[in-house]
This record gives C-alpha cells, sequence and structure tokens, in this order.
C-alpha cells in the first residue's frame, strides 16, 4: 500500500506593505516589548527617532549588547543620558535613570553608602556619581562630595606644577618674587595654597609655605574665560576643565571666570577655586546652544588683547552654525584668541563634530584635542605673543 502523501502548508499570504501610520504603531509596539516584539518581526524600520529610542532602551534592559539590526551598540552612559533627555519625557527618563543603576550595579553604592569608603577614588567613579548625582540619598551624598574632592585634589596636584611652570614661565612681569618680604606677601594665593592644612579642631590655618608678589605685581592681567559644554559626552572634559580653571584661579597676574552651558549659561566665576562645587552644578543632558554661551563670555571681556576664551565643547550647534562662526569671527577679529578643544583630559575621546570645528578655525579658533598640559603650553605661547 503506498505511503499517504503529506499534504502541502498553506501558503502564506504576500507580505503586507504597510503604511507610515501602522509602521508607527509596529515601532511603538517593539519599543514596548523590547527584544521578545523583535523575535516575533516587530521592527522599528527607518524610523530613525524610534532606532535611537530603541537603543537607549535596550542599553539598559539587554545590558547594551546588541543595538539596532543585531549590531553592538556604541552607546556609553554619557551618550546615554544625552538621548534619554532627548527623547524622554521627564517621567519616562527618571524610571529609566533608576533601572540603569538597579541593572548596571551602581545601586549598590548609592542604596549603601558605606560601600562608597571601599572603593578607591577614581575619574570613572566622579563620572559616575555625577551622573547620578539627584538620586543620591543625603549620606551618599556627602560621601559622593568626599570622594570627588579627593579626586580632584589628585589631579590638581598632579597637574598645576607643571601648568604653573608653562604659565608663570610665560607671565616674567609677574613671577613671584624670591624677595620674602611682607609686602610683596601674595595673601590670597597663599591661602588657597594652604587650605589642605586646616586643623578643624583647633581652627587654625597651619602654614608651611609663604608666596610673594613681585614687584610689578600691580600690571594689567590676563583674562582666561573657560567656557564648558555640559553635554553629557563632554564628561571626562568637564571634570578636567574645572581642575584647570581652579589652577588658573591661583596664578599671579592671571584673572579666571568659568561659564557652564547647554542652552542656558551659567556663570560659576565666583566658585572656580572650588572645582568640587563646580562639578556638583554640572547637568548632564539637553540641548546645546554654543553661540549663546560665546555671546555670554564676550560680555565678560574688558581688554580682548589680553583675553583667551577657551571653549571646551563637541561643536554639536543646536542653532545653523552660521550663528556660531559669526560669533567667534566677531571675538577673534576684536582681539581674543580663541581656542576649542574638541575634548581635554587623558582618555577622553575626541568624538566632535570636525565640520563646524574645522568653520570656527577659519575664522580665528586654534581647535585642539590635547592633555591639560599640552593646553597649558598652548596657552603660554599665546601669552608670550
Amino acid at each position: 500500500m503506498a505511503a499517504r502523501k503529506p499534504k502541502a502548508a498553506p501558503a502564506l499570504p504576500p507580505a503586507k506593505v504597510l503604511s507610515p501610520e501602522d509602521q508607527a504603531r509596529v515601532a511603538r509596539w517593539r519599543l514596548v516589548l523590547g527584544k521578545v516584539g523583535e523575535q516575533q518581526g516587530l521592527t522599528v524600520g527607518d524610523d530613525a527617532q524610534a532606532r535611537s529610542a530603541q537603543q537607549a532602551i535596550d542599553f539598559v534592559f539587554d545590558d547594551g549588547s546588541k543595538g539596532a539590526g543585531g549590531e553592538g551598540s556604541q552607546l556609553t552612559v554619557p551618550k546615554w543620558i544625552d538621548a534619554v533627555s532627548e527623547l524622554f519625557p521627564r517621567q519616562a527618563k527618571e524610571v529609566l535613570e533608576r533601572e540603569l543603576i538597579s541593572r548596571r550595579g551602581v545601586s549598590a553604592l548609592l542604596d549603601h553608602p558605606k560601600l562608597l569608603e571601599k572603593v578607591e577614588p577614581n575619574v570613572e567613579l566622579v563620572k559616575t556619581l555625577m551622573t547620578h548625582k539627584d538620586l543620591l540619598d543625603p549620606r551618599a551624598r556627602i560621601l559622593a562630595r568626599k570622594i570627588i574632592d579627593k579626586v580632584v585634589q589628585d589631579l590638581k596636584k598632579k597637574l598645576e606644577i607643571r601648568v604653573e611652570r608653562a604659565i608663570v614661565g610665560a607671565l616674567r612681569k609677574d613671577r613671584h618674587s624670591p624677595r620674602r618680604v611682607f609686602r610683596n606677601l601674595d595673601l590670597k594665593r597663599t591661602l588657597r595654597r594652604n587650605l589642605h592644612h586646616w586643623d578643624e579642631e583647633k581652627k587654625l590655618l597651619l602654614v608651611d609655605r609663604l608666596f610673594y608678589f613681585a614687584a610689578e605685581r600691580n600690571k594689567r592681567p590676563w583674562h582666561i574665560i573657560v567656557c564648558v559644554d555640559q553635554s553629557g559626552s563632554m564628561l571626562d572634559s568637564a571634570i578636567f576643565s574645572a581642575v584647570m580653571a581652579s589652577i588658573f584661579a591661583e596664578l599671579p597676574g592671571v584673572k579666571t571666570s568659568l561659564v557652564l552651558f547647554d542652552t542656558n549659561v551659567v556663570d560659576l566665576s565666583d566658585e572656580v577655586g572650588s572645582p568640587v562645587d563646580v562639578l556638583l552644578k554640572v547637568q548632564l543632558g539637553g540641548g546645546t546652544d554654543i553661540t549663546q554661551a560665546l555671546q555670554y563670555s564676550s560680555t565678560l571681556v574688558s581688554e580682548p588683547q589680553r583675553s583667551i576664551v577657551v571653549l571646551i565643547t563637541d561643536f554639536f550647534e543646536g542653532r545653523d552654525d552660521a550663528d556660531l562662526v559669526g560669533q567667534v569671527r566677531a571675538m577673534a577679529d576684536a582681539g581674543v584668541r580663541m581656542i576649542g578643544l574638541g575634548a581635554l583630559g587623558y582618555d577622553a575621546r575626541p568624538e566632535y563634530n570636525k565640520a563646524t570645528a574645522g568653520k570656527c578655525r577659519k575664522v580665528g579658533m586654534d581647535i585642539l584635542v590635547c592633555t591639560p598640559e599640552r593646553l597649558a603650553e598652548a596657552m603660554a605661547e599665546i601669552i608670550r605673543g
């Protein structure tokens, strides 16, 4: 008897071409269902915004192992902060941030502040604490401040001698005099440089080193304006910028201003000597208006030929970059020396808009990606003329 032939499988209906409205619905369901939805054939398609949202969500719930299309995700925590700020409303953003902390092991540090005392302070930990500082409870906030202060002071100690040597060497008329007479005492710098010797119990400041002005101390100072982008991708650079600004503020013959910006501008010049306070005020994420920041910086300039604006940004302008180029040209033509940094630090990855930076270079801005020491050397070259 012949074997019975199996019935042929019914033919599948032809794939339906989705309308834009239907594709948008499918993309939203993919975001809701996550990888399970993708396994059932739901994708975000060509919707760029939905694809970015998918990558941000997958970064949290799938450990960032895969991005859209099954490729490795290029997101980092700073970039993730920027993406979430742009793509999600505030309530969803807060939920995602808490999930990030929970799923990536940071929650153990935040929920049990004593664990922070066992962690070796380093720049990466400072970045984590800054990223999630708004979620710290009061105990963790106190410890976080101590950790950030420890890292900042270590960086400052490492950098200040080399930075001072480069810039003070260029400020020959403002060198400190070896003649140790009271009338030449630089009281402000002496206090700042000995603050770490404060005896809390005795309420006394123990001074182990005095600093003196040279006779030409009243000559016109140079004005250094440090203008820092608060984008999440600039977090490494923001840390080093705050430290460098505090070093500049202690130099003889130098006036230092510090400005933070996103779509708003915050002048922290009064706190430039306290980099910890500056870093705890950094608000990561949000938009970027570099032009507005430079416009504000220009109002701080009283003597253009003795002013240096150090702009630390990724050069991704939130408005027409023609506005930015025009502002750079106006300041450079007035005599202000302009330095643009795509990154500042030792491990900071220079991911910046090279096209816009190139336009700024053509109208008078020096573009650098460098270590703090190289920045000091560049500024010394400007001062020497």
